[in-house]
């Protein structure tokens, strides 16, 4: 094939850096381009005046044996904290534990309550909603009324940005399959020991103790070591192709010291699938561009509030199911690890899912430090005035959004680009517009590698889907393998679409299936 141009991977979060340790470990050269200037993509370890932030909260543990041994060949086991799993949920000024437990959640609701809401789930075996097709139908139909509106409803909602009665139902299916009220009140009763068979009720996960970036800042200085290169602040801003060949040739690369183009043989792509569309010259055509168009990401932004120890607490996180609340978690930094606080304080950091064009993602820092202090008054967390410094992390695209026009948006990309760019592949959260946790993602740039390495014929497309995260784990024989187009993976719901762009997007698809008529 003459000269070995190598690999370009677009992107240094887990599945960029992944795939090109993995590449290197097979001889394959590679070079990476980062648009950041730090390594770790939504896994980054965030730095402040020596503060350190987790961004959304990364529990290192997987059911995946071989990401488990990445993450150990990474980083040595001195340099992992095995720490605690803990969180509570917080709802009308009470802290209830999760899993639930008996004596807690009957002394938070009070006698009064607790019969009320086995009443309201009496009520609902009874004589179940009818529309179970949404979320909020599904669930309670099986929680009842009371229990839903406590501990399902107004999360969700805050996640979502959208009524919980717009939310498909099959997500809760998925999501809370192994959560059922007798069940809840089965682990309730029982000692919590030993339920590492359940991934969402672990008792102990690892931590590496400077925060997850740690793990993608060594692994990057690893694939250098090889004689990989990993470059920060560099824009891929155009992906070269060849309709001839059908083939990459290459990546415009724009950095501080301008644009130049770099070859290639394989392009793995870790940027949102919608920008890769858009990247493409000479262009892709109108339809492909047009369900580039129409996914949608949910954003993120973290206010991180410095306050005295003593308003520490043992939770990882809290969840605020309050409703009076903008807040949607609170995570406690220093229950991840001591090495990401300061002797005599903690940091508290508060969580919103909001959407890139929200009034609440444009609002000045300052802004939103006072609100988010005013959150934690409010709530009780802290005293009043005890709040010393706070910063503000904004994380776009953080979570890819399904609505009911996603996965036929993401099958005529990934079809086209099958077609046209072979060599072109697409890995990770944002890269193939999946929900999938850091493991999947690294999976998929495992796979990928050898793909390239070995023409091993891996789709990477069947990793987590409709596979088992967070729940029990499934025979080989319950898991639908297919070929990667079914079911919604990793806890993410079906969201409605917008209409309007509904309407533009159908025309475009129709216009292009509509045969050519010739004078």
């Amino acid at each position: 094939m003459g000269e070995n141009n190598g690999t370009v991977v677009i992107g240094a979060g887990p599945a960029g850096l992944t795939a090109a340790y993995e590449l290197l470990r097979h001889g394959e050269p590679v070079r990476v381009f980062e648009a950041d200037d730090v390594v770790g993509g939504i896994s980054r370890t965030v730095e402040r005046d020596g503060w350190r932030f987790d961004i959304g909260g990364h529990r290192f543990f997987t059911k995946v044996s071989r990401v488990e041994a990445f993450w150990h060949e990474i980083l040595p086991d001195e340099d992992f904290l095995l720490r605690p799993r803990m969180s509570r949920i917080y709802y009308r000024g009470a802290l209830y534990d999760y899993p639930l437990s008996a004596g807690n959640a009957l002394r938070n609701l009070g006698v009064v309550e607790a019969l009320r809401c086995v009443g309201s789930y009496g009520r609902a075996r009874l004589r179940p909603p009818k529309d179970q097709s949404h979320f909020e139908g599904w669930v309670s139909a099986r929680f009842g009324w009371r229990l839903y509106s406590i501990f399902f409803k107004t999360y969700t909602e805050k996640v979502w940005g959208m009524p919980a009665d717009r939310l498909q139902a099959d997500w809760a299916a998925q999501r809370i399959k192994n959560l059922s009220l007798s069940k809840a009140m089965v682990n309730a009763l029982l000692p919590r020991r030993n339920r590492k068979d359940v991934a969402s009720l672990i008792e102990e996960f690892q931590y590496p103790k400077h925060g997850p970036g740690m793990m993608w800042e060594r692994c990057t200085e690893q694939v250098e070591k090889r004689g990989g290169s990993v470059r920060t602040g560099s824009w891929v801003t155009a992906v070269h192709r060849d309709p001839a060949a059908r083939r990459a040739t290459g990546v415009t690369v724009a950095d501080a010291d301008g644009e130049r183009t770099e070859p290639a043989d394989h392009v793995i792509s870790s940027m949102p699938i919608s920008a890769l569309v858009h990247a493409l010259r000479p262009a892709a055509p109108p339809e492909v561009r047009a369900a580039a168009d129409d996914l949608r990401y949910r954003d993120f932004l973290t206010v991180a509030l410095v306050v005295p120890e003593e308003f520490s607490f043992p939770d990882n996180w809290i969840y605020v199911h309050d409703p009076a609340a903008k807040v949607g978690r609170i995570q406690n930094f220093g229950s991840w690890s001591p090495y990401l606080v300061k002797d005599g304080r903690t940091c508290l950091g508060l969580e919103y899912f909001v959407f890139e064009d929200d009034e609440m993602w444009r609002t000045p820092d300052a802004d939103l430090v006072a609100l988010a202090t005013g959150e934690l008054e409010r709530l009780g967390l802290v005293r009043p005035g005890c709040v010393e410094a706070g910063h503000v992390v904004r994380m776009p695209k953080a979570y890819p959004v399904y609505d009911e026009r996603y996965q036929r948006n993401v099958d005529v990309i990934r079809d086209w680009l099958a077609r046209e760019v072979p060599n072109v592949h697409p890995v990770g959260r944002n890269g193939m517009h999946r929900y999938n946790n850091q493991d999947h993602s690294m999976l998929t740039a495992m796979l990928t590698a050898e793909n390239i390495a070995h023409d091993a014929g891996h789709d990477v497309w069947t990793v987590n889907v409709e596979q088992d995260y967070h729940e029990e784990k499934a025979s080989s024989a319950d898991r639908r393998r297919g070929d990667g187009r079914h079911g919604t993976g990793r806890d993410a719901p079906i969201v409605p679409a917008r209409p309007a762009l509904r309407r533009r997007v159908t025309e475009v698809h129709e216009a292009a299936s509509a045969p050519v008529r010739r004078p």
